[in-house]
């Protein structure tokens, strides 16, 4: 029994180890639907959707017939009774002990000018709640490119660390084995110790940033921290993808904007709740109808076929009629008409402010597509530099110090091409996510 209990135990911490040890395999786009599907601000935003479709159906439902029902037990625990005088002394016994009341009532309401303005409110906060759903997916898709982005430029930086600390520790080695040999000076050793203990530096930077990439990857996936996941993507690759100047020949009009969609939709809610305060001057109508039995007995043998009850019912209307308020509903429907007028204001503020947004946008995007290519040029001519200043050095031609401008410069450039590529990416999505473009 006790080896079958090991066997078992020993079974489930291997599929508990295996289970943890799954990694994600992603593309760009797949870690964006993931993300999009799994990340906890997308399922609130979601959530919200649901609601606000409740809240719409609450909202019909207030003007759809209302049925309630209620019982009442009274049992008179001391018997009222009213004295009389008619030149006697005498009391009258105000009916049985016990009673009961049942009875049903359906309400319906006739006229409300605040329902009918409600039912319009219900559908502009539905649309708000979209809206907002569309808004947080493109955020979503935004952030996850950044963070995937930033993964792959924190590998590809590792990589570049490691190839010149392989490069610079058998310059070191050459070097030292050259100045034992006394052929040369100990400064040019100590040079290269100088720029080696710099790059190893740089390159233990490197893994805390790449460890910090995926964990902010991991949040906006909406997964662990800890959890293991793979990109498929090449940063190179990815970068030259994300050229399409095409994006810089589109359309000014914002009016499709999900920003602008939103301060349209503020300045709707805000006509629904002007008109809200209007109608609350008007009469209301409403009818009910209810019917019910009373039984009354001085025991309670009310479920007794012996028990006898009496039938009673109603009909009504209600009209109410708002006349004087002292100005209250004066000054709240003045506060309302200001409120619209701000987000009439607002909503012409959002369309100057998107217009310039995506002007600068396009400016940064070309900029960055611009500097790419740039990037890639210096890098080339900086790799032909280092490499020519290595010969002279080991030739004799030139001197340590050399050498060591010409590696700090390629260095420089080798992170300046990684953070070009970055740049392309990012500035791409940030101009996408203003034009509401998802690919």
């Amino acid at each position: 029994m006790t080896n079958k209990l090991v066997l078992l135990f020993s079974l489930l911490l291997s599929l508990q180890i295996t289970a943890q040890e799954e990694t994600l395999d992603l593309s760009l786009q797949e870690a964006i639907d993931y993300a999009i599907k799994n990340n906890i601000t997308a399922k609130n935003a979601t959530l919200d959707i649901t609601a606000a479709e409740k809240q719409k159906w609450e909202t019909t439902a207030i003007g759809l017939p209302q049925i309630s029902a209620k019982v009442d037990y009274n049992n008179n625990l001391k018997q009222q009774l009213q004295a009389v005088d008619f030149d006697q002394d005498g009391i009258i016994d105000f009916g049985a002990k016990q009673s009961v009341n049942a009875t049903a009532t359906l309400n319906q309401l006739l006229f409300d000018g605040s329902y009918l303005v409600g039912l319009q409110s219900a559908k502009v906060f539905l649309e708000i709640s979209k809206n907002a759903k569309e808004k947080t997916d493109l955020e979503i898709r935004k952030t996850t490119i950044n963070a995937y982005g930033n993964v792959l430029l924190s590998h590809e930086s590792i990589s570049i660390y490691e190839s010149n600390i392989t490069i610079l520790k058998n310059n070191l080695r050459e070097t030292k084995a050259i100045f034992e040999n006394g052929l040369t000076e100990e400064e040019n050793v100590e040079q290269l110790q100088i720029t080696l203990k710099q790059i190893e530096s740089g390159y233990k930077n490197a893994l805390r940033l790449n460890s910090i990439a995926h964990q902010m990857l991991n949040i906006t996936l909406g997964i662990d921290l800890n959890s293991k996941v793979t990109l498929t993507e090449n940063l190179e690759v990815l970068a030259l993808r994300s050229i399409d100047l095409e994006l810089l020949n589109t359309s000014d009009d914002v009016q499709g904007t999900i920003d602008y969609k939103i301060a349209a939709n503020d300045k709707r809610s805000k006509e629904l709740l002007l008109k809200l305060e209007k109608t609350k001057a008007l009469p209301s109508l409403s009818a009910f109808i209810n019917g019910g039995y009373t039984g009354n007995n001085e025991k309670f043998e009310f479920l007794s076929n012996d028990q006898k009850w009496f039938g009673t019912s109603l009909f009504g209307v209600s009209l109410n009629v708002p006349i004087f308020s002292s100005g209250q509903r004066s000054a709240k429907t003045q506060r309302a008409r200001i409120n619209l007028e701000k987000a009439e204001n607002n909503l012409s503020e959002t369309e100057k402010q998107l217009k310039f947004q995506i002007a600068s946008a396009k400016s940064n995007y070309q900029f960055a597509t611009e500097q790419l290519n740039t990037s890639k040029e210096s890098l080339t001519l900086a790799e032909r530099i280092e490499n020519k200043n290595q010969t002279k050095f080991f030739e004799g031609i030139t001197t340590s110090f050399d050498l060591r401008q010409a590696q700090q410069q390629l260095y420089s450039t080798q992170q300046e091409y990684l953070q070009a590529m970055l740049d392309v990416i990012n500035n791409k999505v940030t101009l996408e996510t203003l034009l509401n473009k998802t690919n």
